[in-house]
């Protein structure tokens, strides 16, 4: 189990046979994602064939998709119009705290958080498209807190169960189910990994997008008894399809001395089943869960390090919006000639106005 996604699926489909017929550069995220979901409806395609007795039975694409109003409700980490899950479960959290705080006049005390004025702007470094490492990772890991927190009941798998399946050498306590870990536990968790993995920002935040799959397609609870196994078995999803030079399995053993490749291989494909080798981001999911999580560092004050706007990066930030602007007014004029016409194959002709 390395860092292709292939094997896990079938060994015909490893990418280096491809390359060893072919040719060819390597493999991205889009076509590791393609290759976990042709993989799967090739399973479908031969369990079809002894229905009809001929040919393969090619399954319907309406009878795959799931009415509107059900998707939304139960699959938000697929549709972008759908509420994330970690942000209801704070909003109980943060609902009390202002109650609480309302009714013993608690004073919000020095305010910490900067605002823009006329004269000045005040701005971070933090974008949908290159978000902040640091506060994202508080971002997730606080989302995680509070999946934890407020879970509705303690369902689990034994594949992520510590106790079954441990992390370390060191004995795991009767009692481990029973203690909710605190955000700066599951921070350090995570920001070990990711500094070790060299990951990126934009790998936390699909992390957090298939964590909350797994949850919802396998219907489970994430707990203090697995809540540690299922965030590795997202990062390690997360790295391999978002970097083309991912991290192999080996290598998370070097991390976690303790865990062997065999038991990360095993997670691994137990988290491809369970998520049905769906691991397709839309880039508005992508988008939703990063605005969510801005929402949420809001809510509990983990303010985004703000800088007034110097002139440099002023200049710097119009630069690229006129890139930008330049980029889409090609785009316009190029989709503007393949609307036209049979009547105007020869183009528009623009004729001078005459004034008398």
């Amino acid at each position: 189990m390395g860092n292709t996604v292939t094997c896990c699926v079938s060994p015909d489909a490893s990418p280096k046979l491809s390359r060893a017929r072919g040719g060819g550069a390597a493999p991205g995220p889009e076509r590791r994602a393609d290759a976990y979901q042709v993989a799967a409806a090739a399973a479908e395609a031969e369990a079809g064939d002894s229905d009809h007795g001929g040919g393969p039975h090619l399954q319907h694409i309406s009878d795959r998709e799931f009415p509107d109003d059900l998707a939304l409700e139960s699959n938000p980490s697929d549709h972008p119009r759908a509420s994330t899950i970690f942000l209801s479960k704070s909003q109980t959290d943060v609902r009390e705290k202002r109650k609480s705080n309302h009714i013993n006049h608690v004073s919000p005390g020095q305010l910490t958080k900067k605002y823009s004025s006329c004269s000045t702007i005040f701005i971070d470094d933090s974008t949908v498209s290159q978000p902040n490492l640091r506060s994202t990772i508080k971002c997730v890991t606080l989302a995680i807190y509070y999946h934890i927190k407020n879970r509705d009941s303690v369902r689990s798998l034994d594949i992520f169960d510590e106790k079954s399946h441990p992390l370390t050498r060191e004995e795991v306590p009767d009692d481990y189910s029973k203690h909710d870990p605190d955000h700066k536990h599951i921070y350090r968790f995570v920001r070990t990994l990711f500094s070790a993995a060299q990951l990126t920002a934009e790998c936390a935040i699909v992390t957090l997008v298939y964590l909350e799959r797994l949850l919802t397609y396998a219907e489970i609870d994430i707990c203090p008894s697995n809540w540690k196994r299922i965030v590795l078995g997202a990062i390690l999803l997360a790295s391999k399809v978002w970097d083309d030079q991912a991290v192999w399995n080996v290598d998370y053993c070097q991390i976690l001395k303790d865990i062997t490749v065999e038991d990360m291989n095993e997670m691994e494909r137990h988290f491809l089943e369970l998520l049905q080798f769906n691991i397709n981001v839309p880039a508005s999911v992508y988008a939703k869960y990063y605005f969510d999580l801005r929402s949420l560092a809001d809510d509990n004050n983990l303010n985004f390090l703000l800088e007034p706007l110097s002139k440099e990066r002023a200049q710097k930030l119009e630069a690229i919006s006129r890139l930008c602007e330049d980029k889409y007014k090609d785009l316009s004029k190029a989709a503007m000639r393949r609307s036209f016409s049979a009547d105007n194959l020869v183009g528009i002709r623009r004729s001078n106005a005459i004034l008398s």
